[in-house]
C-alpha cells in the first residue's frame, strides 16, 4: 500500500482526516485478500467501533491475545528503545510506570477490548488467536485465520518454519523477579475473569 498503508494504517486512530475514500482505496484491489493490522485497534472506543461497522457490517475481525505479563513487558522495553535508554538505565520505579500507564493498562485489558467490539460486530466475526500457538503450532494458526477471512487453506507442515520465524524480534533481557511479582498483582485477576468470559484455560499465564 502507498501513502500511508503498509501493516500498520492507523486509519481508525490517527489519521480519520483523511477521509473514508482515502481508507477504502487501499484496499480497492479485488483480486487479493486485503486487511489492516494496526493493533491500537484493539483499544478503540465503542463510538469508532460503531463507525467502523456502519462502514463495513461484515468485516472479519482477528485479535491476537498474548500472556499480558509478557505484553507489558515487551511494551515497557519498546519504550525504553524508543526513549533511547538502556536497560541499565531505567529503575524498577520507571517499568513500573509504564506497567500503570493508561494505554498498556487499556492494551493488557482483553476482556474489555473484547467485549466492545462483540458488543457491535457479532461475535462469529471476531476470531481470538492466543499468541503462543503461533509457536506451538503455525500452520494451524495461519490456516485458521485464512478460514476466518474465507481464503481455502493453503498453507502444510512444509510451511512450518516460514510461519514460525520471527520478524522484527526485541532484545531478549529478562523480566526482573521484582517487576513480574508487580505485574502478576496487576493482571491476576483480569486473567481469572478472562478465563470465565471465553471459557479457556490461561492458568499458563499466571
Amino acid at each position: 500500500m502507498d501513502d500511508g498503508g503498509g501493516k500498520e494504517v492507523h486509519y481508525w486512530d490517527r489519521r480519520r482526516r483523511r477521509g473514508l475514500e482515502w481508507y477504502s482505496q487501499l484496499f480497492a484491489d479485488a483480486s487479493r485478500v486485503n486487511g489492516d493490522m494496526t493493533p491500537a485497534y484493539g483499544i478503540l472506543p465503542v463510538e469508532i467501533i460503531r463507525e467502523i461497522h456502519d462502514s463495513f457490517p461484515h468485516l472479519r475481525l482477528i485479535y491476537m491475545i498474548r500472556n499480558p505479563i509478557e505484553r507489558a513487558w515487551s511494551a515497557a522495553r519498546m519504550a525504553l528503545r524508543r526513549a533511547e535508554m538502556l536497560h541499565a538505565e531505567a529503575s524498577d520505579q520507571w517499568f513500573i510506570d509504564h506497567f500503570n500507564s493508561r494505554g498498556s493498562l487499556a492494551r493488557g485489558d482483553y476482556e474489555a477490548c473484547i467485549r466492545r467490539w462483540r458488543g457491535v460486530f457479532p461475535p462469529g466475526q471476531l476470531l481470538i488467536v492466543r499468541y503462543e500457538q503461533v509457536g506451538e503450532d503455525p500452520v494451524a494458526v495461519a490456516n485458521s485465520c485464512l478460514n476466518h477471512v474465507g481464503v481455502e487453506r493453503v498453507f502444510t507442515s512444509s510451511h512450518r518454519d516460514e510461519l514460525a520465524q520471527r520478524v522484527f524480534e526485541g532484545d531478549d533481557v529478562r523480566l526482573r523477579p521484582a517487576l513480574r511479582e508487580v505485574l502478576s498483582d496487576i493482571y491476576a485477576r483480569k486473567i481469572e475473569s478472562l478465563e470465565s468470559y471465553l471459557g479457556e484455560d490461561f492458568s499458563g499465564w499466571r
